[in-house]
């Protein structure tokens, strides 16, 4: 769940957005038009040798357009979401967990394809918000105006948590990156009794000057609504906010992120915003508009679906979920 509050902004086309980091405006245009429709190739095949819970994927829309239904998560206040439950889940919402998933890894040294680059991974919401309501309810300015600090998040009707799922895959990507020489720094690991705000978030990926940020969510949408997205900052001047200068290269990250994470994981990309594309851009999410590194968030599907919440509660497909953010970060260090 991201903190939501405005509908999605349209993406930005070609001649109105800063150019990528690595590629002038043309070339980001061919990034999109080849990196996702192989993807989306790869996701049909995929389909026709998937199990149980796959077999009925959302309409994949062509690219390009952002399509004009609105979801929960591009249009309604962070609080209006379906929230996590106020107790902690019991035993029996956990999702399946294997002993070779339980199995530690270790890490190879620091002389991999991204040694000396520096990520940032943020696990969206903290177990503990749902002991701190006064805490985590009150206002922080995000540039554009003053939202909530965090929310709990949305769980599965299960009673699976977005918390408790985005902290276990950031953990999985912090190992695979480690293990290509990054050096990686969680923005909470259960370490904290709530939050950290939404802009504190980002201030600790600023002051590690990170390559790239990545903040992990699960949507809390309407039964049908399913597949992935990615949220890319909108260009944004206001107050303490000027994202001007990582639009393009963050557009670069969520557009080699998306086609990666359909490679790794079989999932469309959603069938209700972003017109099929995956993508979505957003000027109010604080996690963003304060951020002064390239930064996108991926809501990896939508807990309030039956389907996808099997999935999303699937240690498996937990793993597949943080290979595949880390096969698009490393693509877009690589560059």
């Amino acid at each position: 769940m991201s903190y939501d509050s405005q509908p999605p902004t349209p993406p930005s086309s070609p001649s109105s957005s800063p150019s990528p980091r690595r590629f002038g405006r043309g070339n980001v245009t061919v990034a999109v038009a080849a990196l996702v429709p192989t993807a989306l190739a790869g996701w049909l095949v995929w389909q026709t040798m998937s199990g149980p819970g796959d077999s009925d994927p959302p309409k994949v829309v062509p690219l390009p357009g952002q399509s004009q239904s609105q979801s929960r998560s591009a249009s309604s206040p962070a609080d209006a979401k379906p929230s996590a439950p106020t107790t902690p889940p019991s035993a029996t919402a956990s999702p399946s967990r294997t002993k070779e998933e339980d199995k530690p890894v270790a890490t190879a040294p620091a002389n991999g394809p991204l040694a000396g680059k520096v990520v940032v991974v943020d696990p969206g919401h903290n177990p503990g918000n749902f002991r701190h309501t006064r805490e985590i309810n009150r206002l922080v300015d995000v540039g554009t105006h003053r939202k909530e600090c965090d929310t709990t998040g949305t769980s599965t009707n299960g009673g699976y948590t977005e918390a408790s799922f985005t902290l276990d895959v950031s953990r999985r990507l912090r190992t695979l990156l480690e293990q290509q020489g990054a050096t990686v720094k969680l923005v909470q690991n259960e370490d904290r009794p709530y939050g950290p705000c939404v802009d504190e978030r980002a201030r600790i990926g600023n002051e590690a000057k990170a390559d790239a940020v990545v903040s992990v969510h699960a949507d809390g949408s309407a039964v049908g609504n399913r597949g992935f997205h990615v949220i890319l900052p909108a260009l944004v001047k206001a107050g303490a906010a000027d994202t001007s200068k990582i639009v393009g290269p963050s557009r670069d990250l969520g557009t080699r992120l998306a086609g990666k994470f359909v490679q790794a994981t079989g999932s469309a990309p959603s069938n209700y915003v972003g017109g099929g594309t995956g993508l979505v851009v957003r000027k109010d999410l604080g996690g963003l508009n304060l951020s002064t590194v390239p930064k996108v968030f991926i809501e990896c599907g939508n807990m309030r679906d039956p389907k996808d919440a099997a999935l999303l509660t699937d240690g498996g497909r937990r793993q597949k979920a943080a290979q595949g953010i880390a096969d698009g970060i490393g693509s877009y260090l690589n560059g």
